[in-house]
Protein backbone atom coordinates (compact mmCIF):
# COMPACT_ATOMS: atom_id res chain seq x y z
CA UNK A 1 0.00 0.00 0.00
CA UNK A 2 1.44 3.39 -0.87
CA UNK A 3 2.00 5.94 1.29
CA UNK A 4 -1.15 8.75 1.62
CA UNK A 5 -0.01 11.82 -0.48
CA UNK A 6 0.36 15.19 1.55
CA UNK A 7 -3.16 16.36 -0.14
CA UNK A 8 -4.55 13.51 1.41
CA UNK A 9 -2.77 13.83 4.11
CA UNK A 10 -3.81 17.39 4.66
CA UNK A 11 -7.38 16.59 3.97
CA UNK A 12 -8.03 14.58 6.84
CA UNK A 13 -7.35 17.22 8.86
CA UNK A 14 -9.45 20.48 10.27
CA UNK A 15 -8.28 23.61 8.55
CA UNK A 16 -7.75 25.22 11.77
CA UNK A 17 -5.17 22.61 12.57
CA UNK A 18 -3.10 23.57 9.47
CA UNK A 19 -3.81 27.57 10.12
CA UNK A 20 -1.57 26.93 13.31
CA UNK A 21 0.38 24.69 11.92
CA UNK A 22 1.49 27.56 9.70
CA UNK A 23 1.23 30.03 12.86
CA UNK A 24 -2.10 31.50 11.17
CA UNK A 25 -0.65 32.85 8.37
CA UNK A 26 -2.77 31.26 4.46
CA UNK A 27 -5.75 31.58 6.37
CA UNK A 28 -8.45 33.65 4.23
CA UNK A 29 -10.54 36.38 5.31
CA UNK A 30 -13.73 35.07 7.29
CA UNK A 31 -16.15 36.15 5.24
CA UNK A 32 -15.31 33.71 3.02
CA UNK A 33 -17.74 30.72 3.97
CA UNK A 34 -18.68 27.75 2.67
CA UNK A 35 -21.93 28.53 1.02
CA UNK A 36 -23.88 24.69 2.42
CA UNK A 37 -23.96 23.08 5.38
CA UNK A 38 -21.08 20.62 5.36
CA UNK A 39 -19.01 21.69 2.14
CA UNK A 40 -15.55 20.24 2.27
CA UNK A 41 -12.76 21.17 -0.45
CA UNK A 42 -9.37 19.60 -1.19
CA UNK A 43 -7.77 20.43 -4.06
CA UNK A 44 -4.69 22.25 -6.07
CA UNK A 45 -5.68 25.50 -7.30
CA UNK A 46 -6.08 26.72 -10.61
CA UNK A 47 -6.12 30.56 -10.41
CA UNK A 48 -8.84 33.16 -12.08
CA UNK A 49 -8.21 36.47 -12.01
CA UNK A 50 -11.50 38.37 -13.33
CA UNK A 51 -12.82 41.51 -13.25
CA UNK A 52 -15.60 42.28 -10.27
CA UNK A 53 -19.07 40.68 -11.45
CA UNK A 54 -17.37 39.34 -14.55
CA UNK A 55 -17.40 35.66 -14.83
CA UNK A 56 -16.13 35.07 -18.82
CA UNK A 57 -12.84 33.85 -17.20
CA UNK A 58 -14.26 31.42 -14.97
CA UNK A 59 -15.94 30.16 -18.09
CA UNK A 60 -12.23 29.72 -19.92
CA UNK A 61 -11.22 27.59 -16.69
CA UNK A 62 -14.05 25.10 -17.19
CA UNK A 63 -12.57 24.63 -20.29
CA UNK A 64 -8.93 23.75 -19.26
CA UNK A 65 -8.84 23.03 -15.34
CA UNK A 66 -8.14 19.39 -14.24
CA UNK A 67 -9.73 16.99 -12.38
CA UNK A 68 -9.35 17.10 -8.18
CA UNK A 69 -8.48 20.90 -9.12
CA UNK A 70 -10.31 23.56 -6.75
CA UNK A 71 -10.88 26.71 -8.65
CA UNK A 72 -9.90 29.69 -6.96
CA UNK A 73 -11.19 33.03 -7.90
CA UNK A 74 -10.05 36.73 -7.59
CA UNK A 75 -13.38 38.57 -8.11
CA UNK A 76 -11.99 41.61 -6.26
CA UNK A 77 -14.47 40.42 -2.97
CA UNK A 78 -17.59 42.17 -5.13
CA UNK A 79 -21.02 40.88 -3.40
CA UNK A 80 -23.62 42.37 -6.21
CA UNK A 81 -22.84 39.42 -8.88
CA UNK A 82 -23.45 36.24 -9.12
CA UNK A 83 -20.03 34.75 -10.56
CA UNK A 84 -21.31 31.13 -10.85
CA UNK A 85 -24.56 29.03 -9.76
CA UNK A 86 -25.93 25.87 -10.32
CA UNK A 87 -24.96 25.27 -14.35
CA UNK A 88 -21.24 26.51 -13.92
CA UNK A 89 -21.55 23.59 -10.68
CA UNK A 90 -22.62 21.17 -12.81
CA UNK A 91 -20.27 21.64 -15.57
CA UNK A 92 -17.81 21.95 -13.02
CA UNK A 93 -18.63 18.65 -11.53
CA UNK A 94 -19.05 16.70 -14.75
CA UNK A 95 -15.34 17.97 -15.54
CA UNK A 96 -13.90 16.42 -11.62
CA UNK A 97 -13.43 19.96 -10.56
CA UNK A 98 -12.95 19.62 -6.25
CA UNK A 99 -14.72 22.81 -5.63
CA UNK A 100 -14.14 26.83 -5.74
CA UNK A 101 -13.43 29.39 -3.87
CA UNK A 102 -14.31 32.67 -4.75
CA UNK A 103 -13.93 35.93 -3.47
CA UNK A 104 -17.24 37.64 -4.00
CA UNK A 105 -20.89 36.22 -4.87
CA UNK A 106 -22.38 33.41 -5.98
CA UNK A 107 -26.23 32.16 -6.05
CA UNK A 108 -28.03 29.21 -6.54
CA UNK A 109 -26.78 27.78 -2.88
CA UNK A 110 -29.23 25.27 -2.50
CA UNK A 111 -28.57 23.56 -6.49
CA UNK A 112 -24.26 23.67 -5.52
CA UNK A 113 -25.55 21.97 -2.26
CA UNK A 114 -27.83 19.34 -3.30
CA UNK A 115 -25.18 18.32 -6.17
CA UNK A 116 -22.60 18.32 -3.83
CA UNK A 117 -20.23 20.50 -5.18
CA UNK A 118 -18.25 22.90 -2.48
CA UNK A 119 -18.30 26.43 -3.19
CA UNK A 120 -16.51 28.68 -0.99
CA UNK A 121 -17.62 32.71 -0.96
CA UNK A 122 -18.00 36.02 0.30
CA UNK A 123 -21.39 36.19 -0.49
CA UNK A 124 -24.78 34.47 -1.53
CA UNK A 125 -26.60 36.84 -4.37
CA UNK A 126 -29.66 35.86 -6.94
CA UNK A 127 -27.90 38.33 -9.58
CA UNK A 128 -26.17 37.55 -12.77
CA UNK A 129 -23.10 38.29 -13.80
CA UNK A 130 -21.35 40.45 -16.91
CA UNK A 131 -19.33 38.23 -19.37
CA UNK A 132 -17.26 40.27 -20.61
CA UNK A 133 -14.27 40.08 -19.86
CA UNK A 134 -11.00 40.81 -19.08
CA UNK A 135 -9.30 38.13 -16.63
CA UNK A 136 -5.95 36.04 -16.64
CA UNK A 137 -5.93 32.23 -15.96
CA UNK A 138 -2.86 30.45 -13.98
CA UNK A 139 -1.29 33.69 -12.31
CA UNK A 140 -0.61 34.24 -8.53
CA UNK A 141 -3.66 36.19 -7.30
CA UNK A 142 -5.02 37.32 -4.23
CA UNK A 143 -7.81 36.43 -2.41
CA UNK A 144 -9.65 36.92 0.71
CA UNK A 145 -6.41 38.61 2.21
CA UNK A 146 -4.00 35.53 0.76
CA UNK A 147 -1.88 35.29 -2.15
CA UNK A 148 -2.86 31.97 -4.25
CA UNK A 149 -0.09 31.12 -6.99
CA UNK A 150 -1.15 27.72 -9.28
CA UNK A 151 -0.79 24.76 -7.41
CA UNK A 152 -1.17 25.94 -4.15
CA UNK A 153 -3.18 23.44 -1.73
CA UNK A 154 -6.55 24.61 -0.76
CA UNK A 155 -7.90 23.31 2.42
CA UNK A 156 -11.81 24.19 3.50
CA UNK A 157 -13.93 23.07 5.82
CA UNK A 158 -17.08 24.65 8.09
CA UNK A 159 -14.43 27.02 9.88
CA UNK A 160 -13.52 28.46 6.40
CA UNK A 161 -10.37 28.37 3.92
CA UNK A 162 -6.44 27.79 4.32
CA UNK A 163 -3.68 27.65 1.53
CA UNK A 164 -0.82 25.81 1.86
CA UNK A 165 2.11 26.74 -0.60
CA UNK A 166 3.27 24.11 -2.62
CA UNK A 167 6.79 24.61 -1.79
CA UNK A 168 6.12 24.11 2.05
CA UNK A 169 3.06 21.21 1.65
CA UNK A 170 5.12 18.43 3.27
CA UNK A 171 6.40 20.87 6.48
CA UNK A 172 3.30 22.16 7.13
CA UNK A 173 1.46 18.77 6.79
CA UNK A 174 3.76 17.04 9.50
CA UNK A 175 3.53 20.07 11.62
CA UNK A 176 -0.74 19.86 11.20
CA UNK A 177 -0.39 16.29 11.86
CA UNK A 178 1.35 17.10 15.27
CA UNK A 179 -0.89 19.65 16.34
CA UNK A 180 -3.75 17.60 15.91
CA UNK A 181 -2.98 14.99 17.98
CA UNK A 182 -1.71 17.20 20.83
CA UNK A 183 -5.00 18.46 20.34
CA UNK A 184 -6.51 14.82 20.93
CA UNK A 185 -4.32 14.24 23.48
CA UNK A 186 -5.71 16.96 25.36
CA UNK A 187 -9.25 16.25 24.55
CA UNK A 188 -9.04 12.52 26.07
CA UNK A 189 -7.40 13.76 29.18
CA UNK A 190 -10.19 16.35 29.18
CA UNK A 191 -12.71 13.76 29.00
CA UNK A 192 -11.18 11.81 31.42
CA UNK A 193 -11.01 14.48 34.57
CA UNK A 194 -14.98 14.51 33.87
Amino acid sequence: MSEPSVLSRLAALPTANIGDAMERLGILDSRIRPVWPGARVAGYAFTVWTRSGDNALIHQALEVVGAGDVIVVNGGGDESRALIGELIGQRAKNSGVAGFVIDGAVRDAEGLGEMGMPVFARAVTPAEPYKNGPGHLGRTIAVGGVAVAPGDLILGDADGVVVVPLAEAERVAQAAEAVFSLEEGKRAAILESE
